[in-house]
């Protein structure tokens, strides 16, 4: 197996700066995780849409599976969080990954049983929120990730970059657009220790979404994602027939109300269980326009460091310039 050491490999115990990013239902149980993890780079459990049991049950089996490090992500505002924290807490989970929160909610619990703990951030505000709170980590969101964007839509190249040069000893996984190994390479560069893949595992065989929800990530370009629903909790998905009513809705000023009605009537389980991409919400980053394969996670994850090597030696050396010819 390979190894890219880095400040976040050294901290999560992995060989590979490749950490799959928690995405409801797609990784709401426990292959794709497990996969990602036995291949070197950190999988990730989403408990965001997952039921106390199911979740139990899905550590479980990532951790009877590996002994490799793995993570769950935690969005704090979902219903019944404290519970969710008991049960992380007893599971003794070696990583984990909060989001849409505060992390003073949760830290001290946490480090007091040697978890160590990552946030997810998407400003540099909220990044020096987190590192003076304790943090061992963040995840920095940019512009072109799927889900949930920051809501000033400033790219992951400039953002992650504002983060590690204000907090240059803090580990940091940067992401949003990032689909291959050229990605992981320009990451790295910013000063970042790693980078997430969200829409790059999404089309995965283990990622439990229908197949057509799959398929609409192959479809998709690079100019085929919508960021929807500004006042209500920005999310960026693919073109569809929801997102159409959501643009139509906000560029006529339609007010608050009109407009929740029309974002909660769609959802995400719509389109990852049920297969309706054309009327629920298809979260993706702009990265889908990169991807197109339906892949093995543990392929995906060897693709990317081919592509990160074959990048870094594509880069040009500094030489010394030539010196100038004396005129006569």
């Amino acid at each position: 197996m390979s190894v890219i050491e880095t400040a976040v490999t050294r901290l999560l115990g992995c060989d590979l700066p490749i950490v799959q990013a928690g995405m409801s239902w797609a990784s709401s149980d426990s292959r794709l995780p497990l996969a990602v993890s036995n291949a070197g780079g950190l999988g990730v459990v989403a408990a965001g849409p997952m039921r106390l049991p199911d979740l139990d049950r899905a550590i479980g089996e990532v951790a009877a599976g590996t002994d490799r490090p793995y993570a769950v992500n935690l969005p704090l505002y979902r219903t019944g969080a404290d519970e969710v924290i008991d049960l992380l807490a007893a599971r003794r989970i070696p990583v984990l990954i909060a989001s849409q929160g505060g992390p003073r909610r949760y830290l001290s619990r946490f480090k007091d049983i040697g978890t160590i703990c990552l946030h997810v951030v998407a400003s540099e505000e909220h990044a020096a929120k987190a590192v003076d709170a304790g943090v061992d980590g963040l995840v920095v969101v940019g512009a072109e990730a799927g889900g949930h964007p920051p809501a000033g839509l400033v790219s992951t190249l400039v953002t992650a970059r504002a983060v590690t040069r204000r907090f240059p000893g803090v580990p940091v996984v940067a992401s949003g657009g990032f689909a291959d190994g050229a990605g992981l390479a320009a990451a790295l560069a910013l000063g970042c220790g790693a980078a997430q893949f969200g829409t790059r595992f999404l089309a995965s065989v283990e990622a439990n979404v229908h197949p057509a929800y799959k398929e609409a990530v192959l479809a998709a370009g690079i100019g085929d994602t919508r960021t929807v629903g500004r006042g209500l909790g920005l999310i960026r998905v693919r073109a569809n027939g929801f997102a159409e009513r959501m643009l139509e809705l906000e560029s006529a000023g339609a007010d608050l109300e009109r407009r929740r009605a029309a974002f909660t009537a769609a959802s995400l389980r719509t389109a990852a269980v049920d297969g309706d991409v054309e009327g629920g919400k298809v979260e993706m980053g702009q990265s889908a326009g990169l991807i197109d394969a339906v892949l093995p996670a543990a392929r995906i994850v060897e693709r990317l460091v081919e592509e990160y090597a074959a990048a870094i030696g594509r880069l040009p050396a500094v030489r010394p310039a030539a010196a100038p010819i004396p005129s006569r």
